[in-house]
C-alpha cells in the first residue's frame, strides 16, 4: 500500500485591498514555514442591471458581461498576488476565481483547507471596524482554523 502525501492547503481570501495583500503575504510565509501550498481565492458577483443603464439595453450582451467580470477578477487576483509576494514566492500559490458572495466562496473553500486566512477589512465596510462582514462570516462559519491578519501585521 502506497501512502500519497499532499502538502497542507492554506486558503487566503483576496479582494485587491491592502489588508488582503497583507493576508496573502502572511499565508505565503506560513506556507513556507509549514510546507503548505496556498490557494489565493477571489470571489466575484455579477448583478444584472434591471434598468439597462449604460448597457444600451441589448439582450445579447449579458453573457459577454459575465465573461468580462470574471476576467477582470482574474486579472485583479493575479495583480494582487504578484504585488504581495512577487512572481516567484517560493511556495506553490494557485489562483482561484469563483462566482458568488465572497463569504460563501471562502467558507466553501475552507472545507478543503488546513487553514483559512483573511484580512481585517477589505474594500467595503466602515473605517475603523475591527472585522469586515466577510472576515466575520468566515470566522463564524469556516470549516477549520481561521487567521485574521490585521493591517500592518504581515510585515513582522
Amino acid at each position: 500500500m502506497t501512502e500519497q502525501t499532499t502538502e497542507p492547503l492554506i486558503v487566503v481570501g483576496v479582494d485587491g485591498s491592502n489588508p488582503s495583500r497583507e493576508a496573502v503575504r502572511w499565508a505565503v510565509e506560513q506556507a513556507r514555514l509549514t510546507g503548505s501550498r496556498v490557494h489565493a481565492v477571489m470571489a466575484w458577483e455579477w448583478n444584472r442591471n434591471p434598468f439597462a443603464l449604460g448597457a444600451g439595453g441589448a439582450e445579447g450582451h449579458a453573457e459577454e458581461e459575465v465573461v468580462t467580470a470574471e476576467e477582470a477578477a482574474r486579472r485583479k487576483l493575479a495583480d494582487t498576488v504578484t504585488a504581495a509576494v512577487g512572481a516567484s514566492p517560493g511556495v506553490p500559490v494557485f489562483r482561484r476565481v469563483e462566482q458568488g458572495p465572497a463569504a460563501r466562496v471562502l467558507v466553501d473553500a475552507s472545507r478543503e483547507a488546513a487553514l483559512t486566512v483573511v484580512g481585517t477589512r477589505g474594500l467595503g465596510g466602515f473605517k475603523g471596524a475591527l472585522l469586515g462582514s466577510v472576515s466575520r462570516e468566515v470566522v463564524q462559519h469556516a470549516a477549520g482554523s481561521v487567521v485574521v491578519v490585521r493591517e500592518g501585521e504581515a510585515a513582522g
